[in-house]
């Protein structure tokens, strides 16, 4: 597989937006972005870093950090509960695609990522092709202790609450290793910077499943969508059930593919990551 490992690091200014955005790839190559997950001292490249090089030969690879995390600032006027992240968040995700002037664009949604895939293609059509949804929330389900508790972080932040947290995006804790104290010990520290640890108080507060319920597409929306959509899981999901992805499966209104992963949980891209790889490259591609 053709790979490229350069990371162009760039912050964009977009609508009253600062987005820090990450590429791979040749512009000239077809467009994918790439859109995180919730957890705190998350960013696009904590994501998405054994995908960028690993398919900025085929594509023009875009992790965006979303607006109160990474290096993106969260808005003036802090929102105030998840509905209004998400507005923000939406606008943001939107606006980039156009001030980029991205044609057709394919999507990678992670989780949080995912919800926020399915409100742009259903806000903005036209501006999207693909669909790729990993472990994605966005409809009815149940919250889970361990979503619960990442969303909670900030009521007793610590490095071993962070390592454990680590732990659940994993099948087995012991695929990370040795690397699982400097993964957690980075992650902390991105989490704690006092920017982000204001910005994340408001995004999920309790009670959390008014937060998810939040993050839902109505039925009627999800049938709106008719993207080609791949939904990605894996099975032993501890933090979004594969629910989800099942409820999806039914509800969307255009063509939709499933991959789910046994001994896998929230973190496929990583535990399986040449196959997700693959996977993502070939759907995109339009052989599967």
């Amino acid at each position: 597989m053709k790979t490229q490992r350069d990371i162009i690091e760039e912050r964009v200014v977009h609508n009253g937006f600062e987005t820090f955005l990450r590429r791979s790839g040749s512009p000239t190559l077809p467009a994918m972005l790439l859109i995180h997950g919730s957890g705190p001292g998350a960013t696009g490249w904590s994501n998405w870093q054994y995908l960028m090089p690993q398919l900025g030969g085929q594509f023009h690879c875009l992790a965006l950090d979303l607006c109160g995390y990474g290096g993106s600032p969260a808005p003036d006027a802090m929102p105030k509960n998840t509905a209004e992240w998400l507005e923000v968040w939406v606008a943001q995700i939107v606006t980039l695609v156009r001030k980029l002037d991205l044609d057709r664009v394919h999507l990678v949604g992670n989780s949080l990522g995912g919800a926020l895939a399915l409100h742009v293609a259903l806000r903005a059509p036209d501006l999207f092709d693909r669909i790729a949804l990993m472990g994605p929330v966005g409809v009815p389900c149940r919250l889970t202790r361990e979503l619960d508790l990442i969303w909670g972080f900030y009521d007793g932040p610590s490095e071993e609450r962070m390592r454990l947290a680590m732990q659940w995006f994993a099948y087995d804790p012991a695929f990370l290793g040795d690397r699982l104290g400097e993964i957690a010990a980075a992650r902390f520290k991105a989490a704690m910077q006092p920017e982000i640890r204001a910005a994340f108080s408001s995004m999920f507060p309790a009670p959390r499943e008014k937060a998810l319920e939040a993050l839902e597409v109505p039925d009627a929306g999800l049938r709106m969508i008719r993207h080609p959509m791949l939904l990605i899981h894996g099975i032993e999901d501890a933090i979004v059930p594969l629910e989800t992805s099942l409820t999806l499966m039914k509800r969307l209104g255009g063509p939709v593919q499933t991959h789910f992963y046994n001994r896998s949980s929230h973190w496929t891209q990583v535990e399986h990551k040449d196959s997700f790889n693959t996977l993502i490259a070939e759907f995109f591609g339009g052989r599967i």
